[in-house]
């Protein structure tokens, strides 16, 4: 299956081919439309040359800021993007060997899965969440109590986040769900 987060059939191909790519486009999903988060990873494998977690994670930090940091940036924030991308890459070598997808074919079940995740650099509950969510609703990631971890964020026919995009369509459903909530969020402070 390919994904089609990104909206770009190369970037898509990049995150639904290699493990440790869409961990990145997850990390990267922060501050920023999020199809351009979800494009970075090919960004870094066409200017880095590789998304090998180790090589990654071993690269002198102000050469991967400018991979992050030439124009299209990776990120708007492209300096302490490039500093979180190298601690991932990090984590990953340190506990899963370098190998990004043992992180959730290892997992025993939902919740240890979820621990798994939220013990990434820069990954918290909710994002954790999403991306238990983003496993099993388009990759089958589904250990026994995967809906559980993932709370609100498994329900079938939402539309709350990365894990509902499957195409333009439903990036303009999850976009009108998060700009709804903005606004009631606005409303509920100012009440």
């Amino acid at each position: 299956m390919t994904l089609q987060i990104a909206q770009d059939e190369a970037a898509d191909e990049v995150l639904s081919t290699n493990a440790f790519a869409l961990l990145s486009g997850m990390l990267l999903d922060q501050q920023f439309p999020m199809e351009r988060a979800f494009a970075g990873p090919a960004k870094i494998l066409d200017r880095f040359g590789t998304l090998d977690p180790a090589t990654i994670a071993e690269a002198a930090p102000e050469e991967f800021v400018e991979v992050c940091a030439t124009p299209p940036a990776v990120h708007r924030f492209p300096g302490a993007m490039a500093a979180r991308l190298q601690a991932l890459a990090q984590h990953i070598v340190d506990h899963y060997e370098g190998h990004a997808a043992a992180l959730w074919s290892g997992a025993a079940d939902g919740p240890a899965l979820l621990e798994r995740v939220m013990a990434l650099p820069g990954f918290g509950r909710q994002k954790a969440q999403i991306f238990v969510a983003l496993l099993g609703k388009q990759l089958d990631v589904r250990p026994a109590g995967w809906e559980k971890a993932a709370g609100v964020y498994a329900e079938d026919g939402a539309f709350r986040s990365v894990a509902d995009v499957r195409g333009p369509d439903s990036l303009e459903k999850v976009r009108a769900f998060k700009k709804s909530q903005k606004v009631a969020a606005k409303a509920a402070s100012e009440a």
